[in-house]
């Protein structure tokens, strides 16, 4: 499952961020690391961008970007 497909509220833990390596590297910055728990809390009124909670900080993503990395609910 990717990060795209969860569901406003629902929570999960990051298994692998795939994509280019700025790109990549970028998230790993932002806290987004395997093992880290992530929950969806929302997306903006057209559907993009999608924002979680990972780590006690808010992060919005494009649909394309959080498709990018898997995750286990």
């Amino acid at each position: 499952m990717t990060l795209d497909e969860l569901l406003p509220g629902q929570a999960a833990q990051i298994v692998r961020v795939n994509g280019q390596s700025p790109f990549r590297r970028r998230l790993l910055e932002l806290g987004v690391l395997p093992g880290t728990p992530i929950q969806r809390t929302g997306q903006a009124p057209l559907g993009d961008p999608l924002t979680f909670e990972v780590r006690g900080a808010v992060l919005g993503l494009r649909r394309t970007d959080a498709a990018m990395v898997e995750v286990l609910p």
